[in-house]
């Protein structure tokens, strides 16, 4: 068979994509996963008995706006990773800019505060838990982004596994804020960091084995 008769048998029935197909899949797995997730926190944890009280308070917009930028840098890098050659460019800077914010406020929290305080501050009375709650309630998530990713073209399979998971843990911290009854910004530098960075290690370790193709 000669090539233009084997380039015109695979082109058959060939059809364009859909325009935003990628967005609409991602759109009802993270939309499924949130669902997920929260059903998850509900029946493992529970809402804070305070929430609506906790509402009122900045430090409560802080911590969900910390994760809810995270997971918004997070979808860009992945939608991305998602598509052979596009690149990632700025996304790497936005996902490290609201750390390295959170770091300095921690930092000038910690500095401002009696030595004895410190301590306090940095584990809170959760800090045993807190990152594994928070890999525990990725979960859903974590299964409906590397479903997205499974049904696309990444090329760079681990970097894809790793932003998939972040997204994942992002959401989840989004989520586990409903709970959280920690308010320290050194709190929440260390221990969410720590719970967001396991479904991307996790993710980092999958991505070559799953989302080869």
């Amino acid at each position: 068979m000669k090539t233009d008769d084997l380039i015109s048998l695979l082109a058959t029935g060939a059809a364009p994509v859909p325009t935003h197909s990628v967005g609409r899949r991602f759109a009802l797995a993270l939309g499924l996963g949130i669902v997920g997730a929260v059903l998850l926190l509900v029946l493992t944890h529970g809402l804070r008995a305070d929430l609506a009280q906790a509402m009122g308070e900045l430090i409560f917009w802080v911590k969900m706006a910390f994760a809810g930028v995270l997971a918004l840098a997070a979808y860009i890098a992945t939608e991305r990773l998602a598509r052979p050659g596009m690149r990632v460019g700025g996304a790497w800077a936005a996902l490290a800019a609201p750390v390295l914010l959170l770091w300095l406020v921690a930092a000038l929290v910690l500095l401002g505060a009696d030595p004895e305080q410190r301590a306090g501050l940095i584990l809170g009375a959760t800090w045993k838990t807190c990152p594994f709650s928070i890999a525990l309630i990725s979960l859903p998530l974590f299964v409906a982004t590397f479903w997205v990713m499974k049904g696309l073209a990444p090329t760079r399979p681990a970097w894809a596994g790793a932003s998939a998971g972040l997204l994942a843990g992002a959401l989840a911290a989004l989520v586990y804020a409903l709970h959280c009854p920690e308010s320290g910004a050194p709190f929440i530098g260390i221990w969410y960091v720590v719970g967001i960075a396991i479904p991307a290690a996790v993710g980092a370790l999958l991505g070559p084995r799953t989302l080869r193709w």
